[in-house]
């Protein structure tokens, strides 16, 4: 399939799993997984900055528009997207010439599960503070983002376990 084609499909994919199935799941009654970021982790690298941050600004936006949540989701995948680059130098040791090759499939375990797990955290620590806009609930934030985080890694591990295309 077309490169291009397949990460439209990824993007309408990740939307609709994530409004249509993973907004009416709530572990706890407060704690939702937030799937759709996975779309940030495996977007291809040598694509241009700009017009991936563009489409993670409008993943964020659909997601909110769906959610009515008024653009707090726009804003977290963005922060990501934007600081994915940073942690994929830094965690991977990646070089821009490195970038065409880049698979997170490829990659270590251990230095995947930080990527992933580290954007997860920010995102849902942005996303919770922003939904709580108060220092009065602050416990509140860090509980629903560690266990929001916990949910979602489960399911984008488990997911990817699934999907997996093998390797012979």
């Amino acid at each position: 399939m077309n490169k291009t084609l397949y990460l439209i499909f990824l993007f309408i994919f990740f939307v609709l799993l994530q409004t249509l199935i993973l907004n009416n799941i709530l572990l706890f009654g407060h704690v939702n997984p937030y799937i759709y970021i996975a779309y940030v982790f495996i977007f291809p690298l040598n694509q241009k900055r700009i017009s991936f941050l563009t489409i993670s600004f409008l993943l964020g936006l659909c997601i909110d528009f769906f959610s009515n949540s008024g653009g707090i989701h726009a804003f977290a995948t963005l922060f990501i997207a934007y600081i994915r680059l940073f942690l994929v130098k830094t965690i991977f040791k990646k070089t821009e010439s490195d970038y065409l090759l880049f698979d997170l499939k490829l990659e270590t375990f251990d230095k995947t599960f930080n990527y992933i797990a580290i954007l997860t955290i920010i995102h849902h620590f942005i996303l919770y503070s922003f939904i709580n806009f108060s220092l009065h609930n602050f416990s509140n934030v860090i509980i629903n983002t560690l266990l929001s985080t916990t949910f979602t890694l489960v399911l984008y591990f488990l997911g990817s376990f699934i999907f997996r295309k093998k390797l012979s």
